[in-house]
């Protein structure tokens, strides 16, 4: 028992040390990152085009350009004509109001799908920084498992090493807890990139120095997703992209009214006077003019683009049904994998791990009694540290179907 004793001190030893090396190093939460990443150039492009378009609404409802114009009227080819004049002119059209009224209800509109792009695109990068968040956090337990486990092995070797002196312990233990060691160092390095890779991901996403070191908090919430109600109608009311192809089908109905628009007609008004020649009378003129887009050679296009807008708008309508039919399965199939994930991971934290952990104590207990043999420690050690890291695994598993859960579902 003194023996165990002064294992379990070494441990506490060796946490205190991690504890203090690892202090330097920030720990950023996930909302601090969150914000971060909601900040981002990419979701700010987003809002200058917002802001383009919504000052493209505000010209949407100007006039056509004035045209003046000046030159000879009627003149006869002679260096000193006695009939004809001189003409300055003025021409405005006048768009019908009822036109430029649609025309900027369009532009608007155009403007709000954007908006529920950028939702989209936002619900992705939430997505994406919850993963690669999740991830530091399964890595950093499993680099802690296994300095862990170095703490342990060493200790064994040196207590082996003392045992080889008194001919109470096999040199082949001693090289294959060796070898532990050395595997524990290869897998340390393997985790350590891993945990590189993420972070250096999560600061592109933050849009800060990629080589920023930082650490994650370990805490990782399990949520009870799988006993959730997938609700089509709320879905259709959450979901951006759902709510992109309302906007969408909106636009189209604004786009329809804009070319129906096109049936009303325009007006125009001309202006201009005449300094005569010859001692004729100065003349003016002052006409109005109408456009008759009535015709049937004139109102083809309109009727034409009308027809092809209610085939767009029915379009996107099929498409939104298949989307929430598509999400609803999607939602029903992640729930039933949290559910099975859960019972896996229960598994394994209420049997698996204890059985193998019972098994480790006896065998320890059996060589530090002199009945049992270290190779037997070892195994039972790596089949713990094993059972250990596929729980973590399937922890992983979990936490990423939850993010997949939540972007499905748009709970952010």
């Amino acid at each position: 028992m003194k023996t165990i004793n002064r294992i379990i001190y070494t441990i506490l030893i060796w946490m205190v040390g991690t504890v203090a090396s690892k202090a330097q190093v920030s720990v950023f939460p996930l909302d601090s990152v969150l914000a971060k990443v909601v900040t981002g150039p990419g979701l700010q492009a987003y809002d200058a085009r917002i802001e383009a378009e919504n000052a493209y609404a505000k010209g949407a409802k100007s006039l056509p350009a004035p045209k003046i114009s000046a030159g000879q009227y009627q003149t006869p080819y002679q260096l000193n004509p006695n009939t004809g004049s001189f003409m300055i002119s003025a021409e405005q059209m006048f768009t019908n109001p009822a036109k430029l009224r649609a025309k900027q209800d369009y532009m608007n509109g155009v403007a709000k799908v954007t908006a529920e792009d950028k939702n989209y695109l936002k619900n992705q990068l939430i997505a994406r920084t919850r993963g690669y968040y999740y991830n530091m956090g399964i890595i950093e337990r499993k680099r802690a498992l296994l300095e862990n486990t170095r703490g342990l092995l060493t200790y064994m070797l040196k207590s082996a090493n003392i045992r080889l002196t008194y001919g109470k312990e096999k040199i082949n233990n001693i090289y294959k807890a060796k070898a532990e060691l050395y595997e524990l160092d290869n897998n340390q390095e393997q985790f350590k990139n891993d945990l590189q890779q993420q972070r250096i991901m999560l600061n592109i996403l933050m849009n800060r120095d990629k080589q920023i070191d930082f650490s994650v908090d370990t805490t990782l919430l399990v949520k009870d997703y799988e006993t959730s109600v997938t609700d089509t109608t709320d879905l259709a009311t959450r979901r951006s992209d759902i709510k992109g192809i309302n906007q969408s089908i909106s636009l189209q109905t604004l786009n329809a009214k804009m070319e129906y628009n096109q049936r009303k007609p325009d007006f125009g008004l001309q202006a201009g006077h005449m300094f005569s020649y010859g001692g004729m009378a100065n003349q003016y003129i002052l006409m109005g003019s109408v456009t008759i887009p009535v015709f049937s050679w004139s109102s083809k296009e309109y009727k034409a683009n009308l027809k092809g807008i209610s085939y767009q708008v029915e379009e996107l309508k099929q498409k939104k049904l298949d989307l929430i039919n598509q999400a609803e399965g999607t939602l029903i199939g992640l729930k039933a994998a949290i559910k099975s994930k859960k019972l896996l991971l229960k598994n394994y934290n209420q049997n698996i791990i204890p059985a193998l952990q019972n098994n480790y104590k006896t065998s320890l207990l059996a060589y530090e009694q002199n009945t049992g043999e270290m190779q037997v420690v070892l195994e039972g050690l790596k089949a713990l540290q094993m059972a250990r890291m596929e729980a973590l695994d399937r922890l992983g598993e979990l936490l990423q179907l939850q993010v997949d859960y939540e972007r499905e579902n748009e709970k952010y």
